[in-house]
């Protein structure tokens, strides 16, 4: 169910045995994640989910429509794979800072940190997707600096005290859910895409503060678009940033989600990952300090 240059390319980068269980967690439905702003075991009863860790609720494959569940319309929760939830988390407690939101679009992170106390402004070069923003700001009644600019270029008046930079890529690690990507993408893709999170990378680290946090993450499983990029970074400013390992405590109090961490220190989600329990999205961030 994958063209070969997919596979080949995912057996090289993780071994056969999991680019053959990545290829089968395709197969199943997904189910659908939510990221509610409090009390996830009350909303996990509502719903008839179950709380995978933090404030995500998951809820089975074929519960329809989400607008029609209840919490909704009031505002009570977003849609967002429970791998999606996780990059924010590396930012640390961000209560009282100025956080950016870089490529915001459609905006589940960008809630996830004002519901964590954050002051954020919210970054995409895409007015049609900034339009969805600000809907699920206003359903959410959550507010937040929404500026639609080019971020390879753009630059914030005052500098944050962490960034959250969700670049553009490939999208590898959501074919479970969009299947149609593994025929549509190409392998010349990823080396434009590459170049383009590498501008984004490089402005963003000038959008900091001396002793801020950066993450950058992509929902892709390709090496050149997550660890390789993060390695290219390091070297070309290795007197000014440092990689910051993350502890699986971060992440929540589950012993498995430290499955999900590489050797590094970095997140590395597989969708084939807890997938007895539903699996989740392909998913890579890595946080990074500014030292100068």
């Amino acid at each position: 169910n994958l063209p070969r240059w997919l596979w080949n390319k995912w057996v090289g980068t993780y071994g056969e045995e999991t680019a053959r269980a990545i290829s089968l967690s395709h197969l199943a439905e997904a189910p659908l994640d939510i990221t509610v702003k409090d009390n996830p075991a009350d909303w996990a009863e509502r719903l008839e989910g179950t709380v995978t860790s933090g404030n995500s609720v998951r809820l089975s494959p074929g519960t329809g429509d989400p607008v029609f569940l209840e919490g909704y319309g009031e505002g009570q929760w977003w849609v967002q794979d429970f791998a999606a939830s996780l990059p924010a988390l590396l930012l640390g407690s961000v209560s009282g800072k100025r956080v950016g939101d870089i490529c915001a679009a459609p905006g589940g992170k960008t809630a996830e940190l004002i519901s964590a106390g954050a002051t954020v402004t919210a970054v995409d070069s895409s007015n049609k997707r900034m339009k969805r923003v600000h809907e699920n700001l206003e359903r959410l009644q959550l507010k937040a600096e929404v500026i639609i600019a080019d971020a390879r270029s753009w630059q914030p008046e005052e500098k944050f005290d962490a960034l959250l930079l969700d670049a553009p890529c490939s999208a590898t690690g959501t074919l479970r859910k969009h299947p149609e990507l593994g025929r549509i993408k190409r392998p010349e893709d990823i080396i434009v895409l590459a170049e383009l999170q590498a501008e984004l990378l490089n402005n963003c680290a000038e959008m900091i503060t001396v002793g801020g946090t950066l993450v950058y993450a992509t929902c892709s499983l390709e090496p050149e678009e997550g660890q390789l990029q993060i390695e290219k970074f390091l070297v070309n400013n290795a007197d000014r940033f440092e990689r910051v390992p993350v502890q699986s405590s971060e992440l929540g109090e589950a012993d498995w989600l430290s499955e999900l961490l590489t050797e590094e220190g970095d997140l590395r989600c597989l969708p084939c990952h807890r997938h007895d329990e539903g699996g989740m999205d392909g998913f890579y961030a890595c946080r990074l300090r500014k030292l100068a």
